[in-house]
């Protein structure tokens, strides 16, 4: 009776009906009474006074089943009674049965009224105790029941789809569950309807609690595998969505009007009616786009990871559970490689939509930047090496690059041609790294950096290590930084005036003094003797003045020598190695560019200024077999010998022409045949050393460019600069060979030597007068080449080489007129070597240069007077130097009186079998 009491206490009230209703069809047999059914109309209704009236029941009658309740109640009254109480107690007694009743099905009412009945009639204990055994077992019966069906609907609302299944089995006889089966089975539909939408918007921009969810619920449904075929259709319908979208965009705000026709276009054409100015700003908005959508995959992948090892548990998991990780992992692997390929293809269309070969030198690097920064993407993302971008963007490089060094060289030839060759004032700490082309070498790791990566090498090194995806996870997008980037692009490498100080400047010309003689010791420690450069430390006006007078390289020591055309050139190296640098597969294409504009710059400076027939001739040996090879194979492959003249167009093709270059021709502003300016020779100095300079910046190169280049295309390389590159400085020798012999009037001193009696009996004491006028030659010189120096550094190997070819000439002329001496006696043999040997000493004064130049040249031919026969034989074997006539002579002059005339024949049969070197 207890359980019974606290069981209503927690279930609350029912009415009489509701509990009839529950009640078992045996409980259900027994009728109230007419007179009962009124008492218990009488009853109060209120809940709380009806609970209030139990709760006032004494606790002994629930106590167990033996209890005899009249036995109780009569031991109970007082002594002496009183109508009025027990009538009031009466009542309350029957409250409380009314009260009890209206819990208790009928079958309990009926018990509790036998029970009285039976008491009252004499019924036995033990049968009364067997009725509420069974009275007790049924009720509880009836109240599991009811328990177990509230259990299997609570369930039921929480679990909608396992509910669905078990109401079609369990439950199916019954027609409202049927109903409910159908109603559940449209709201599962429209359920996954709506998680399907909601996992597409994971695509675009990930959500780690959104996409938790979505997943917790497709779990609860059974459906993860479904779950993940979705997702990656949704993938791929985002790329497409997301590429489409930007491009319609520009498309139709370039298109400037409401014209519909390109919303109904295919991806691929709609690419194509992208305008060149909008090219750029699309093409970094696309790859932005489509960062989004990888880096939403590989976000989505990082959950499942960490999902995965939460799962990992010591606790046993269901083969179902292991199969779908398993799905889910070899899913999302295999849709790296998928997605990637998708983004490529979208990619490459939107490249290859666009002809560029007309861009701006600058756009295009921003796009090599831009699809180099996407391939690095790509290669982080599912380590593809993007064989997809890389032949799109390498044939429009190919295309864009022809075209750009066709117009680039054009430019060169036009530069050239109306080059003054003055010196460009450039600061004397010049250097190529200063120059924004070269920036990214700096900057760069390796060579297949994109320079928008380098941009961010200021950071910490630990910074640099992360992978885009790591840097750019939380916020921020890898395309979002070229355009802050083209800013900074500033120089600072022209010197004010051209001179790094004006003091150095005025102490150089003012207190120069080409009288004075110079101590041997002075002589040393100014210049570096291997480079010809002026030490750094500062030089005092002592120092200065007392200098030799060939030093010419005083004003502007340090500055490089070169022109705009020689910085023009350099910057394009520096494009052309940038191009390379982001694109490895027309690594080659460029490098052979590259070549092209140093071949040009080369062949130009030698046309202007080395190229003379007349002193090529001269057999000195001036431009060396591999110099000469060098510029005939410029000249076969890139200078079209066939642009100006009658054959024009007759040899060749036009597209082997379309390949070459017109050979450039000198401005007219630059005078060469002025004996004030030693022929040009401030312009010519500026030419070939800058030239020099050139090729010294393509030396330091020389490693770079090796790395980029493919291996089977490195022997190219060693070729260009063991041939080509290394002969610049090889030029100086035909181009100040002109200057050295139109300097000084060699004719002069032949015609003043062929005056000289040189068959004379006396030993003399004094030179001869042509020595004092060759000597005066060579210091107009000297001071022609110091007025020159007042406006172009001469450096100490142009000043050696001028020296030595002069000293070469005019050492060639006096054995030229010595050759030509019809008669001499010994005395006039001494004569010869008294004039040489003043000429020495006084030259040795002028210049730095030692040795003399052809000294044994010169003292050998004289010496060669005092032969005898058979000597003479030996000498003009051993002696191919000299000339034919200059042999001649020495037979005819010297042995003509000694020897008979077939000894004579012999000799000179000797000299005409000579196999003379081809000069």
């Amino acid at each position: 009776m207890q359980k019974i009491k606290s069981l209503m206490a927690r279930q609350g009230l029912k009415s009489p009906q509701e509990s009839m209703a529950d009640l078992s069809p045996v409980e259900n047999l027994r009728i109230p009474s007419k007179e009962e059914l009124r008492e218990l109309r009488e009853q109060p209704i209120d809940p709380q006074a009806e609970q209030e009236i139990i709760d006032s029941i004494e606790e002994i009658y629930f106590s167990n089943d033996s209890f005899d309740m009249v036995q109780h109640e009569l031991e109970k009254l007082p002594p002496e009674l009183n109508l009025q109480e027990l009538e009031e107690y009466r009542d309350k007694l029957k409250r409380q049965q009314a009260a009890v009743s209206v819990f208790l099905s009928p079958s309990l009412s009926l018990s509790l009224s036998l029970s009285h009945t039976v008491s009252k009639e004499g019924f036995t204990e033990a049968s009364l105790g067997l009725l509420a055994n069974q009275r007790r077992r049924q009720l509880l019966t009836g109240l599991l029941k009811s328990l177990r069906t509230i259990k299997t609907l609570v369930k039921f609302v929480n679990l909608l789809y396992f509910l669905h299944t078990l109401t079609a089995l369990t439950f199916k006889h019954y027609s409202c569950i049927s109903e409910l089966n159908s109603k559940l089975q449209d709201t599962l539909e429209q359920i996954e309807e709506q998680l399907d939408v909601a996992l597409s918007k994971t695509c675009k921009h990930f959500d780690v609690s959104h996409y938790t969810k979505v997943q917790l619920a497709y779990t609860l449904l059974g459906k993860t595998q479904t779950a993940m075929d979705q997702l990656h259709m949704h993938f791929t319908q985002a790329i497409h969505n997301t590429v489409f979208q930007v491009v319609l965009g520009y498309v139709e705000l370039c298109a400037g009007n409401a014209d519909t026709k390109f919303q109904k276009m295919q991806y691929k054409d709609l690419c194509t009616h992208i305008t060149l100015d909008s090219y750029i700003p699309c093409l970094t908005d696309l790859c932005k786009a489509l960062w989004e959508v990888m880096l939403s995959y590989h976000r989505t992948m990082q959950w499942h990871e960490a999902h995965d090892k939460k799962e990992t548990t010591p606790t046993p998991e269901s083969d179902e559970s292991v199969v779908d990780r398993s799905y889910v992992k070899k899913k999302l692997e295999h849709g790296l490689t998928r997605i990637w390929q998708d983004v490529q293809l979208k990619v490459k269309a939107y490249i290859l939509g666009t002809d560029m070969s007309n861009f701006k030198y600058d756009d295009f690097i921003v796009v090599l930047d831009v699809i180099s920064r996407l391939m690095q993407v790509g290669e982080e993302f599912c380590g593809s090496k993007s064989e997809v971008l890389q032949e799109s963007i390498k044939r429009q490089s190919v295309n864009y690059f022809k075209n750009y060094h066709r117009a680039r060289l054009e430019e060169l030839r036009m530069f050239l041609e109306n080059e003054t060759w003055e010196l460009c004032p450039v600061k004397s700490n010049f250097n190529i790294a200063q120059l924004h082309e070269f920036k990214f070498m700096g900057q760069c790791r390796s060579p297949s950096v994109s320079p928008s990566r380098q941009a961010v090498s200021s950071t910490s090194p630990a910074q640099e290590e992360q992978s885009l995806f790591q840097q750019y996870l939380q916020e921020g997008n890898p395309f979002e930084m070229h355009a802050e980037n083209k800013e900074e692009e500033t120089e600072d490498v022209l010197a004010s005036n051209g001179y790094e100080s004006d003091e150095l400047e005025k102490s150089v010309y003012q207190d120069y003094d080409s009288d004075s003689d110079v101590p041997e010791e002075l002589k040393q420690d100014y210049v570096d003797e291997q480079t010809g450069d002026v030490p750094l430390k500062s030089v005092s006006r002592e120092t200065i003045r007392s200098k030799k007078k060939s030093d010419y390289n005083l004003n502007k020591t340090n500055a490089p020598i070169l022109t705009n055309t020689t910085l023009n050139v350099i910057r394009l190296v520096g494009k052309y190695m940038q191009m390379m640098n982001i694109l490895k597969p027309i690594a080659f294409d460029v490098i052979h560019c590259v070549s092209q504009l140093f071949d040009y710059y080369l062949y130009a400076v030698y046309t202007f200024f080395g190229r003379n027939d007349m002193y090529e001739s001269s057999g000195l040996g001036l431009i060396s077999s591999r110099l000469r090879t060098t510029l005939n194979r410029i000249q076969e492959s890139l200078i079209d010998m066939e642009a100006v003249g009658e054959n024009a167009g007759v040899h060749g093709t036009a597209e082997d022409r379309k390949e070459k270059v017109p050979s450039p021709h000198l401005s007219q502003l630059v005078v060469l045949t002025n004996s004030g300016t030693l022929y040009g020779l401030a312009q010519r100095v500026v030419a070939t050393e800058s030239l020099v300079f050139l090729a010294e910046q393509f030396e330091s190169l020389q490693s770079h460019l090796d790395t980029m280049m493919p291996a089977a295309k490195k022997p190219f390389l060693q070729q260009f600069y063991s041939q080509t590159v290394s002969t610049a400085s090889e030029l100086r020798k035909p181009i100040y060979w002109i200057v050295a012999a139109k300097a000084i009037d060699y004719e002069q001193m032949l015609l003043m030597m062929a005056g000289v009696k040189w068959d004379i009996r006396d030993i003399m004491s004094q030179h001869n007068v042509y020595v004092d006028v060759l000597l005066k030659e060579f210091e107009q010189f000297n001071k022609r080449l110091g007025d020159v120096s007042r406006h172009v550094r001469i450096p100490l190997p142009v000043s050696n080489v001028l020296w030595e070819h002069c000293i070469r000439l005019a050492n060639r002329t006096l054995v030229e007129g010595y050759a030509n001496v019809k008669k001499c006696s010994n005395e006039g043999r001494a004569l010869m070597q008294l004039d040489f040997q003043q000429f020495l000493m006084k030259l040795e004064k002028l210049t730095d240069l030692r040795p003399i130049p052809d000294k044994e040249f010169v003292e050998t031919y004289i010496k060669a007077y005092y032969l005898t026969e058979n000597d003479m034989e030996q000498f003009i074997k051993n002696h191919r130097e000299y000339s034919m006539k200059q042999l001649a002579n020495l037979v005819n002059v010297c042995l003509g009186s000694h020897i008979n005339k077939k000894a004579r024949q012999k000799l000179l049969a000797a000299i005409d079998d000579i196999d003379r070197p081809k000069r």
